[in-house]
């Protein structure tokens, strides 16, 4: 086998580069820490021919154990290095031209470290001082060093864990922590020799046990499930073990992977008691108890949910309850809200059972039977259900052949919905009484009577028991029926806005039926404009027009309206100003240029007609002149027996009377029996007044 220095100095000495003449000679060696016994290999390599030797310490090693290489290199070899082979070896080259040079080398041989029979493996109880010792031999001497996690404990006093001067390691009451593995790494002085020993070191512990529930309370019940955990440690570690008071069942029992909980599926009344928790390994053993308590929870059952009874019978339901512990049972009336005592009243509780004796409508409702313990509590309802109560401060109000039922307090129900009510009515107390049932969502009305007629009315509440008392009866006279009163429209409250326009809408009557709808129509006020009309619900409070035009007037006719026809309409007037921000002349409204327009005709009507009146005899005001005064208006002649004309007056620009008619145009008034002939200057005939005027004068 291939000595593995040798091997490493013939790879140096073939990478080793020419030297030249003039380098100092080499020692190679492939270490120079060499353990005893193991060979030793060192060549050394000169610059140029000469003579080599060897030196140890300074004398001359025997030249049989050097081997000549080559003229430039030397080998020493030592088979099995001894303690005395250490020093410092010299290569000493004396060349060819007298010339000397040397080399030297320090060589170290060195024994161990080396631990012996050291132990490697350490148990230690728990809270007890404890010594780790670590035997090392080596030479030259040993150094002992102790490591834990490659950081190096202190040798220092006082430390709980630290390094004695005998090399050994002292641990002062050992703890759970300190188990694991520590170094024991002896080093040759002064050299980068190192020899490690690995020491393990256990610390053992008596079994504990701990519970986090010493007393755990559960319910009953095939859902339920319950696990009691024991908490154990010790080292090694421990086996656990159970006591229970029911024989394991594994069905029902089931245990973790290192028993450390028990699970109790499905639990029942029987598996209480105490479960004992065991912790046992080789140094001692532990245990712990839990007491499971299982309780019941309450249950009641009752002989019946739900009773029918007529007012006046007596009424009974039993009660049951169980549970562990025994719960305490209460009646309630959940619709009170207070309990039923045990006591001589007509309500009561007796032996566990719900006794009503007489009942009345108020009695009817929702009772429970609660039972009440620390395991919980349960009820169970009980319906008990009546006629209905009498309808109280009952009223009925006469109408257009009907009568209206109210009344200010709802009938009590009995315990279960009032669904109708039974209307009665005669005439007289030799007749059956006739009835109608409404439902109670619907009007309370007998409708079909007869007009101004007496009837004797009552009402009773009826539920799915039966029909309750009927209320006392009242006498009253229906009325006729006649259309509604006229709407009232509010003008103080009426309002407008740009071109909308609203008023509040009130009916006084509706006439003794119903009212079905308001009739609404509207129009411009002036000639031609079309009505535009609408429809309002009975309910309506408000009439509102919109998109209404701008400067004008308007005439609003509203009427209500029930089945016996319509009321007289209500008119109502407004307008509608203009819109602001215009100018003048467009805000003036179409009646304004009207008026103005009249007032100009007027003006000229006037001026024309005095004209006429003045210059041709003729026109409106001369008919009033002539009413007025007769024929003597100043200024008109009346000529009458003249030579010249024959008894006839000429009037220039008047019509000439019938038969008359001269060339030049000139009409003439002829006298016959004292009369004038009617004349008019507008060519019309005369008045009646006027007529009389004439006949009078004439």
């Amino acid at each position: 086998m291939t000595n593995p220095s040798a091997l490493i100095l013939k790879i140096a000495l073939l990478l080793l580069p020419l030297q030249g003449t003039d380098a100092e000679p080499e020692i190679l060696i492939s270490k120079q820490d060499i353990h005893l016994g193991e060979e030793i290999v060192m060549l050394c390599k000169v610059g140029e021919e000469g003579e080599i030797a060897w030196h140890l310490n300074g004398e001359e090693i025997d030249p049989d154990r050097v081997e000549k290489i080559d003229e430039l290199s030397s080998k020493l070899t030592v088979k099995k290095a001894t303690m005395q082979d250490a020093g410092r070896y010299t290569c000493h080259c004396e060349y060819d031209n007298g010339h000397t040079e040397e080399k030297g080398l320090q060589l170290y041989v060195h024994e161990g470290p080396s631990f012996g029979s050291t132990k490697v493996y350490h148990e230690f109880l728990e809270g007890k001082d404890s010594v780790v010792p670590c035997l090392v031999s080596g030479r030259p001497a040993v150094d002992v060093h102790w490591l834990r996690d490659k950081e190096e404990i202190p040798s220092n006093a006082g430390m709980r864990v630290r390094q004695l001067p005998d090399n050994s390691l002292l641990i002062e009451k050992v703890r759970r922590e300190d188990a694991g593995t520590y170094v024991c790494q002896g080093q040759i002085r002064g050299r980068q020799v190192y020899a490690p020993l690995s020491v393990s070191v256990v610390v053992n512990a008596p079994p504990t046990v701990r519970i986090r529930e010493e007393v755990k309370k559960v319910l009953a019940g095939p859902e339920m499930n319950v696990s009691l955990l024991c908490l154990v440690s010790g080292q090694p570690k421990p086996n656990i073990s159970w006591t229970m008071p029911q024989p394991f069942d594994p069905s029902r029992h089931e245990f973790n992977s290192d028993s450390s909980q028990l699970t109790i599926r499905s639990v029942a009344r029987n598996d209480f008691g105490e479960y004992i928790c065991t912790a046992t390994n080789k140094i001692s053993e532990s245990s712990a108890t839990i007491m499971l308590h299982v309780y019941e929870a309450p249950e009641v059952i009752v002989s019946a949910e739900q009773q029918s009874v007529s007012v006046g019978e007596s009424v009974s339901v039993s009660c049951n309850v169980s549970g562990h512990p025994q719960p305490e049972m209460h009646w309630l009336n959940k619709h009170t809200g207070h309990t039923v005592d045990s006591t001589t009243d007509r309500v009561r509780a007796v032996n566990g059972a719900l006794v009503i004796d007489a009942v009345v409508p108020s009695d009817g409702g929702v009772y429970s039977c609660m039972a009440i313990s620390t395991s919980g509590n349960a009820s169970r309802d009980v319906a008990i259900y009546t006629q209905p109560g009498l309808p109280q401060c009952l009223s009925g109000s006469p109408g257009p052949s009907s009568v209206h039922f109210s009344f200010r307090h709802s009938p009590i129900s009995g315990g279960t919905p009032i669904t109708n009510f039974v209307l009665q009515w005669r005439q007289s107390a030799v007749e059956q009484w006739k009835e109608i049932t409404v439902p109670v969502s619907g009007p309370l009305v007998i409708d079909n009577l007869r007009p101004y007629t007496w009837y004797t009315v009552r009402m009773a509440a009826m539920n799915a028991v039966g029909v309750g008392q009927f209320s006392e009866a009242n006498t009253v006279r229906t009325q006729g029926s006649r259309e509604p009163d006229s709407p009232v429209l509010s003008t103080d409250e009426k309002k407008i806005e740009g071109n909308s326009f609203s008023v509040p809408l009130k009916l006084l009557e509706d006439g003794g039926n119903p009212l079905l709808q308001f009739n609404v129509r509207y129009k411009q006020d002036k000639e031609g404009a079309e009505w535009k009309e609408m429809q309002l619900p009975s309910d309506s409070v408000t009439v509102s027009l919109q998109d209404l035009s701008y400067g004008s007037d308007y005439v609003l006719e509203v009427s209500a309206v029930n089945s016996n026809g319509s009321s007289i309409p209500t008119i109502f007037n407004f307008t509608i100003s203009g819109q602001s921000g215009k100018g003048s002349s467009q805000s003036m409204t179409k009646g304004s240029v009207v008026g103005i327009v009249m007032v100009i005709f007027l003006v000229v009507f006037l001026v024309v007609d005095a004209t006429c009146c003045y210059t041709n005899r003729c026109g409106l005001l001369m008919s009033i002149a002539v009413k007025f005064f007769g024929q003597n208006v100043p200024g008109l002649k009346m000529l009458e027996g003249d030579e010249t004309t024959n008894g006839e007056v000429n009037l220039k620009g008047l019509p000439t009377p019938i038969g008359s008619v001269q060339n030049d145009g000139i009409q003439t008034l002829s006298k016959e029996a004292g009369q004038l002939t009617e004349v008019t200057c507008d060519k019309a005939p005369l008045t009646k007044n006027e007529k009389n005027v004439h006949t009078a004068h004439a």
